[in-house]
């Protein structure tokens, strides 16, 4: 149990309503939470942002997310065990862990509950910084990949051409490495021009420009038609998709899925299309949290850091998110100093 000296309240960033953007982003002084049963209290160290965390203040699940207001956003998270709720095992004080509590959020504070059941074990070889970023992103990836039937250890499947959209984002980055990490896929990927080298240098065989006529077909001009595709970006119609699937058939899995994407799944479904479209809803359980965390300690698996901002900064790091001109991921860590980005 937490020691009685232990401060009572701590400093969080949240919003009180929805809309807002950074600015609606209050720095407040609130009593530090209990856990509850199943539950741990973690000292933070990391949180990384993601797309969800600010659609959920644009109100895109009103209402019936967030649960109540105030909020304190941020579902991806590091940080050390400083308490167990009750029933809870395999894990002590002292423990650095990552975890995933979503929808709860929490991760801009300097203490959070999260559920034990949704936090692995951080190896000392993984940064904190870096394991904020698996729980939600790259295990987004590695679902999506799943559910495009790519096979990710070596001769796992047969050889599969695999597209990743918008690949220089936080999950693009780890689509990307983790298709190509089996070696016998061939692996193309969208991103603007800045970042086509840095898309390279992470296994893509094939890079586009997504401003040339390349990109906007999503293939090369001597490139494959694709069995599988990772759609991390937003805004594209499944007409732009169709012609660049193989003929046999393909599947595109939506990261994003709108009102109209999700229609089109469901009749592809009910058709039995060749090609079809596929939201992807899924959640990250500790084994694979515990796979990505080996990627990483064991070099195979790289995180790409776009900026680092402390807790009074969160704010800044929440509008870079916000803008979609982030090149990895965004993470507000605890541990640095005010000046540093």
């Amino acid at each position: 149990m937490a020691s009685s000296s232990s401060p009572r309240t701590m400093r969080a960033v949240q919003y009180d309503r929805y809309g807002g953007g950074a600015e609606g982003l209050k720095h407040v002084e609130v009593p530090i939470p209990s856990p509850k049963k199943g539950e741990l209290l973690l000292r933070m160290e990391a949180a990384s942002i993601n797309r969800v965390d600010w659609k959920f203040q644009n109100g895109k699940a009103r209402p019936f997310l967030p649960s109540k207001f105030p909020f304190t956003p941020v579902c991806e998270l590091a940080g050390e065990v400083v308490e167990l709720g009750a029933g809870v095992s395999g894990f002590s004080q002292g423990d650095k862990v990552i975890a995933v509590n979503f929808p709860g959020g929490g991760g801009l504070a300097e203490y959070a509950v999260v559920p034990a059941s949704q936090a692995a074990l951080r190896p000392p070889e993984v940064s904190a910084v870096e394991g904020a970023c698996l729980p939600i992103a790259a295990f987004t990836a590695l679902a999506a990949l799943r559910a495009a039937g790519v096979g990710l250890d070596a001769g796992d499947g047969r050889p599969k051409n695999v597209l990743v959209t918008a690949a220089s984002g936080g999950v693009g980055t780890f689509a990307v490495q983790l298709a190509s990490l089996a070696g016998h896929h061939h692996v193309t990927a969208t991103c603007g021009a800045r970042n086509l080298d840095l898309i390279r240098s992470l296994g893509a065989d094939e890079a586009l420009d997504y401003d040339t006529p390349e990109g906007a077909a999503l293939r090369g001009p001597s490139g494959p038609k694709h069995d599988a595709v990772v759609h991390c970006g937003e805004g594209f119609p499944w007409s732009a998709f169709k012609p660049a699937l193989a003929d046999a058939g393909g599947v595109v899995v939506d990261l994003t899925p709108r009102l109209a994407s999700v229609a089109v799944a469901v009749l592809h479904w009910v058709l039995f299309s060749r090609k079809k479209l596929v939201p992807l809803i899924a959640s990250a359980k500790e084994e694979d949290m515990e796979a990505l965390l080996g990627m990483v300690s064991q070099g195979k698996l790289r995180v790409v850091i776009d900026s680092r901002y402390p807790l009074s900064r969160a704010h800044e790091g929440w509008a870079k998110s916000m803008s979609g001109h982030a090149t990895g991921k965004v993470v507000v860590d605890m541990g640095v100093a005010d000046d540093t980005e």
